[in-house]
């Protein structure tokens, strides 16, 4: 990596409003290449709000993001996936009457390459079924042996390992994850934040949103703390206890100067 690398995503003085509700306040966003970067802060911060501009969910009012450099404006997640950004959302965003196969490409289904996919629009099942079977052996959930099983026999766990799946399959750009682990046990939370680091080991920047600061403090590079709708400073998570990232989310210790907005 270079001394000075170009963010994945950059974004400067993201601003929205609703009415007279500032939920985004000039917020600042950088990710790095090939890091986890951790957005934490408290309920009502804008962390959510910020996230979701940079996804296509929410258009700004005001402010600049850049992709690769390259200024972008998503009018919605659809362009956004077309720029190769993937999210997995906390209620994970999956359709349980499926099968595990047709959720991986739920909206992106390959069709036959002759008159059968041309004219019926008939879709190949037999490579959608064997690239779900990579995708998942990549991750490691072997446990799962049945590509075809329904999503709803499936456990939290295994649920959130697709769904992550998923965006690793797609994303060329970056992953954000918000709260994947926010529902699961100790042993499937365990499987997940496995689960992200190999996504972080094959090259993907990911962003990670979280309120458990034991997983935060284990797997992120960064640590972006917003605070009242802006970026209040991003700060190294071996050089800050857990501690001093609640004093700074509450407002009860003042950034450090070197890594504040």
């Amino acid at each position: 990596m270079s001394e000075n690398p170009t963010p994945v995503v950059k974004g400067r003085g993201l601003t929205k409003r609703y009415g007279r509700v500032v939920a985004m306040n000039h917020a600042d966003f950088d990710l790095m290449p090939g890091e986890i970067l951790a957005v934490i802060g408290d309920n009502g911060a804008g962390k959510s709000t910020m996230v979701k501009s940079i996804c296509g969910a929410v258009t700004p009012d005001e402010g600049v993001l850049e992709v690769d450099g390259e200024p972008v404006h998503f009018a919605s997640p659809i362009e956004a996936q077309a720029k190769g950004i993937e999210i997995v959302y906390q209620n994970l965003a999956l359709s349980p009457a499926l099968s595990i196969a047709d959720n991986l490409f739920l909206g992106r289904e390959i069709k036959r390459q002759d008159w059968l996919g041309k004219y019926l629009k008939m879709l190949d099942k037999k490579t959608m079924h064997r690239i779900a079977r990579e995708k998942l052996s990549e991750l490691g959930l072997a446990t799962i042996q049945n590509i075809n099983q329904l999503v709803e026999t499936l456990s939290g766990g295994q649920r959130q390992g697709v769904a992550v799946a998923r965006a690793a399959a797609f994303a060329r750009k970056f992953v954000v994850m918000d709260e994947p682990t926010a529902a699961l046990g100790v042993k499937e939370s365990r499987r997940v934040l496995d689960l992200i680091l190999d996504v972080r080991s094959r090259g993907m920047p990911i962003v990670l949103i979280s309120h458990n600061m034991p997983h935060v403090f284990e797997v992120a590079d960064r640590i972006h703390i917003h605070r009242l709708g802006s970026r209040l400073c991003v700060v190294d998570p071996k050089t800050i206890t857990m501690s001093d990232a609640v004093a700074l989310m509450t407002g009860a210790m003042a950034p450090p100067e070197a890594t504040a907005a």
